[in-house]
């Protein structure tokens, strides 16, 4: 159990990519991490793209990334949603500074966007957000999985196990 000890934040919002959750939430746990899913508002049941329900332990205001290791945003519809709200891009900002692993895959680079911490970083999205990623002066490539330092990216679902095996070296201090 490598992560032990570690905790891990997990953003949710309805319209989450729902493997783009779970997967990388359940592979973290399998190490041995706690994750928390954390949303707008605490104990709401938010649903994914496909109907997968996920209700948030936590509102994302009540949250420091002081206490955490680790940030997990999601894919699908909910990352447009998200980024609008100035506690997940401070949240977000913090993990920047502290070089605390950030994991963002498809369009959850719109958070990363928004965060306004792209700039130089080599990183990979779904093709859909490719313009936005580097117009925001990020490095886009077309890979499954790019690790720049603490900012572990990937494409869309075909690529969450080297995704979350990834985001699990990175937290582990592997990378």
């Amino acid at each position: 159990m490598r992560l032990a000890g570690k905790k891990v934040i997990a953003l949710v919002d309805d319209e989450f990519e729902d493997l783009e959750l779970w997967y990388p939430v359940y592979r973290v746990r399998e190490e041995g991490a706690e994750v928390h899913l954390a949303g707008l508002e605490k104990n709401k049941t938010y649903v994914g793209k496909y109907g997968v329900p996920a209700v948030s332990e936590y509102s994302w205001n009540e949250l420091n990334a002081s206490d955490y290791d680790g940030i997990l945003v999601p894919g699908g519809w909910a990352p447009d949603k998200i980024r609008r709200y100035p506690k997940v891009l401070e949240l977000i900002r913090e993990f920047n500074e502290a070089k605390k692993p950030i994991g963002q895959i498809c369009h959850a680079g719109w958070v990363l966007i928004s965060a306004k911490i792209l700039d130089g970083v080599t990183v990979t999205s779904t093709p859909g957000i490719r313009d936005d990623m580097e117009n925001a002066g990020a490095i886009w490539k077309d890979e499954p999985v790019v690790t720049d330092g603490h900012i572990i990216s990937a494409r869309r679902p075909p690529d969450l196990p080297p995704y979350g095996k990834a985001f699990c070296d990175t937290l582990a201090g592997e990378s």
